[in-house]
């Protein structure tokens, strides 16, 4: 037991972290961003039509490049007139999603960890690869949900964010947006408000913080006081996304199971009858 024990720290976990940084030297590829060292090139432009689900009362051309956000070219029928709006970026603007540039640090500092371990280093206990998987699991688990769960916000925090002002003509002040991502998904939220007049606010309550409200929410922004009339979910399939997700199973699982080996002699070390 106690040579096969030696075999595994010394041969088994090499191998295992040598396949941890082939896939998520992948990865890292997927979110179009050179890895340091290499000439940066431009990255390359994705075009993404939004499908809708609610009678076409939102369309739109998403342009992605990496982590950013180049061009959204959106038409919004109205709801009471049926007259339709177009709004686009502007040249000068580029909205950065942020779930996208977390999750892709985090896996660079998973590969940072297994790189600090190369062939040449000698694990002299369980207890330090078990330190080490739990280090790089705990990266690769925080960009895992960084794309499977969007940031909450309240519906002033989504008036001042400023992705308002990067349109051209600019959005009425009766229409708010949001992209995010939730898994591989990329999705456009359009948000259709009313003035609440003085008289009929007896009953306001602001609506807290939320992925996507629903019709009938309230909130106070600038002194008015507004209340969602409509709400159009828009979203469409970013294929490198899935396969981020999956590279970051299949490591989670390749961590877990050399975990679950050392344990396996850690109980017979421990068990061991004198």
């Amino acid at each position: 037991m106690e040579e096969e024990f030696n075999w595994l720290l010394k041969e088994e976990v090499h191998a295992v972290l040598k396949q941890l940084q082939e896939i998520l030297k992948e990865a890292s590829r997927r979110f179009s961003v050179p890895s340091p060292g290499l000439c940066e090139g431009q990255l390359k432009q994705e075009n993404f039509i939004l499908g809708s689900s609610t009678m076409d009362q939102v369309k739109g051309v998403l342009t992605l490049q990496g982590e950013a956000l180049t061009q959204a070219d959106i038409n919004i029928k109205v709801a009471k007139s049926s007259q339709v709006m177009h709004f686009a970026f502007r040249d000068d603007k580029q909205w950065k999603l942020q779930q996208i540039q977390d999750a892709r640090n985090h896996v660079n500092q998973a590969l940072q960890l297994l790189s600090s371990r190369d062939e040449s280093y000698t694990f002299k206990t369980g207890a330090e690869v078990n330190k080490l998987m739990d280090a790089v699991m705990l990266q690769l688990s925080r960009a895992r949900n960084r794309l499977t769960t969007p940031a909450s916000m309240t519906l002033p925090e989504l008036a001042a964010s400023g992705l308002v002002k990067m349109f051209t003509p600019p959005m009425p002040g009766d229409v708010m947006v949001n992209f995010y991502i939730n898994l591989s998904k990329l999705c456009l939220t359009v948000y259709q408000l009313h003035v609440l007049q003085p008289n009929t606010t007896k009953n306001f309550k602001s609506a807290g913080s939320s992925v996507l409200h629903n019709p009938g929410a309230m909130f106070e922004y600038n002194n008015t006081k507004f209340e969602v009339s409509h709400v159009h979910k828009v979203e469409c399939v970013v294929p490198w996304l899935n396969d981020t997700l999956v590279f970051f199973t299949i490591s989670l699982q390749l961590c877990q199971q050399l975990k679950d080996k050392i344990s396996v002699f850690s109980s017979f070390w421990n068990y061991r009858p004198f």
